[in-house]
């Protein structure tokens, strides 16, 4: 057998929050900054990739060009252990259920591994901002913003405004945008675990997450990385802004996507025979 079979792979799941919910603070910390700049590698290759590509090719082609090359984030931390706090909103449920691990390990993980999320996407944010979003004009001497930092700040612009704009319903269609990226997100994390080669691997984290992305999901930590680097480059939106109308709403619907469809389903469904 080449894969691992839904009950023991739900098993390995509260196995591997159980592991995670006794690594002490600065071991999350660190392990999260790196997935967050994991993440924002993905995002970054995201946004260079689809430059350009919709006046050609249209909106969906240039969607799936990015979305084809942002898995690699995910596919970074899972296969060198580092810690993303979108999937540890899943592990850590199921490890709770499982009576592996106690719901203060939850919020401890959850909060370190997002404090470092947000550092590793602000750190390989500003990487980009002052490196491959910026191009030195000749005829002024001066660096400016290129097409691919253009594409960024539409990219930031339009994770914001659209929703301060739809008001209330903007914002509940915020944080529904994130309860499907979490959903998506959550199964390339279990297929991961069902897998048992790295190209099994890398199949099933590769086609969730391409399927997010090109949908038009909402993913609290890809966000620190778009956002951020839009507005170092210009973007109209401000930090309240971002975070009252993206960041909240899209981490409250990354927790229920976690929880609600997938922690819950797969222990129900499998939870007798563990």
């Amino acid at each position: 057998m080449d894969f691992n079979p839904p009950d023991k792979t739900i098993e390995f799941a509260g196995n591997v929050g159980e592991y995670k919910g006794k690594l002490g603070a600065n071991q999350l910390l660190l392990r999260g900054i790196m997935g967050g700049a994991y993440i924002a590698i993905g995002a970054g290759l995201c946004t260079v990739c689809s430059t350009g590509v919709s006046q050609y090719l249209g909106v969906g082609i240039a969607k799936l060009i990015g979305a084809s090359v942002f898995p690699v984030g995910l596919i970074l931390i899972i296969l060198t252990g580092m810690e993303l706090v979108t999937g540890d909103m899943m592990l850590l449920p199921v490890a709770v259920f499982q009576k592996k691990a106690s719901f203060s390990q939850l919020l401890k993980v959850w909060f370190w591994v997002y404090v470092g999320n947000f550092i590793g996407s602000i750190l390989y944010a500003l990487i980009m901002v002052y490196g491959p979003l910026r191009s030195f004009n000749s005829k002024t001497g001066e660096w400016a913003v290129n097409s691919f930092g253009h594409t960024a700040i539409k990219i930031a612009e339009a994770k914001v405004l659209p929703y301060m704009a739809g008001g209330t319903l903007g914002w509940l269609s915020c944080l529904v945008k994130g309860i499907g990226c979490n959903w998506l997100v959550n199964l390339a994390v279990i297929g991961s675990l069902s897998a048992t080669s790295v190209l099994g691997k890398f199949f099933m984290i590769w086609f969730p997450i391409m399927a997010f992305v090109a949908t038009g999901f909402e993913h609290c930590v890809a966000n620190m990385y778009f956002i951020p680097a839009g507005m170092m480059l210009g973007a109209n939106v401000s930090i309240s802004g971002w975070w009252l109308w993206n960041e909240l709403p899209s981490t409250i619907g990354n927790i229920i996507g976690a929880v609600l469809f997938v922690s819950m389903v797969y222990h129900y469904a499998y939870s007798k025979k563990i």
